[in-house]
């Protein structure tokens, strides 16, 4: 689910928020990080100066050590990351504005100074519950702080199928490929994607198939003797191309208007 968000430029944002899933697995990675560096700098005051203390100094630059890990570190791994942690990282999410901008320094303090109460001090239960009741997964530092957690990894494009067949291009140069329903380009698109990790007999049985129901927008029909998966392929290879053109020729035409209209005496 994504979420559609105007900035004030009025540039338009898609914004995806985050899962409770991922920003609970992700708050955990944070947690266990700041525990593992407490307690190596524990060990390292102990065996440096906290013997050399009296109690009430050794109490003091505990709680000091304390604060500074649970305010002090959060704070400044989100400002200066831009809204990044080790658990958003690991996860690919980022802690954004409301209007999708890069949080600042008041945002942070917001976020860090609420989490004590709602991470550190109920042990997470309170963020549970505001992120299960909030559509967008908010727990209460994001809605105090005008910010929620997005995911920013986008899944990676596919390479482009490849072009017509060398066996189909007699048949692509007068071919006629009507408009195909959405559905089944993408089940063509995702068969001819996958189709070398199918089994022989099952990929010939799909690809038989399918030509089956491409055949009734394509003229002529597939030529005798071709390999079906090759004659799905030109299918789409000449539904591409056709797009193509379109977009050329509505390109050509924007700027062939656009030229008549600055070599008008008022322009």
């Amino acid at each position: 689910m994504s979420t559609t968000v105007v900035t004030g430029e009025a540039v338009v944002l898609q914004l995806r928020p985050a899962s409770f899933v991922i920003r609970a697995a992700g708050a955990l990675i944070d947690a266990i990080a700041l525990v593992l560096v407490f307690l190596a700098v524990i060990w390292v005051l102990a065996q440096t100066i906290l013997e050399e203390l009296d109690p009430a100094a050794a109490q003091a630059t505990v709680l000091a050590l304390v604060v500074g890990l649970l305010v002090g570190v959060p704070l400044a791994v989100e400002t200066l990351s831009r809204g990044r942690s080790l658990g958003k990282l690991v996860f690919g999410t980022r802690v954004v504005r409301d209007d999708g901008g890069a949080i600042r320094l008041r945002h942070s303090l917001v976020r860090v100074l609420v989490g004590i109460m709602e991470l550190w001090m109920t042990f997470g239960s309170v963020a549970l519950i505001a992120s299960m009741l909030n559509e967008r997964g908010k727990r209460l530092a994001d809605m105090v702080a005008g910010s929620q957690v997005v995911v920013e990894r986008q899944r990676a494009v596919p390479p482009p199928l490849p072009g017509v067949p060398e066996s189909m291009r007699p048949w692509a140069e007068v071919a006629d490929v009507g408009r195909l329903p959405d559905a089944l380009v993408a089940s063509v698109t995702q068969f001819l994607r996958n189709a070398r990790s199918v089994p022989p007999a099952v990929r010939h049985q799909t690809a038989g198939r399918l030509a089956a129901q491409v055949a009734p927008f394509v003229t002529p029909g597939p030529p005798a003797g071709v390999l079906m998966e090759d004659f799905l392929l030109a299918v789409v290879a000449e539904r591409r191309n056709r797009d193509f053109r379109q977009l050329s020729r509505q390109q050509e035409r924007a700027d062939a208007a656009a030229e008549r209209l600055h070599s008008l005496p008022f322009s």
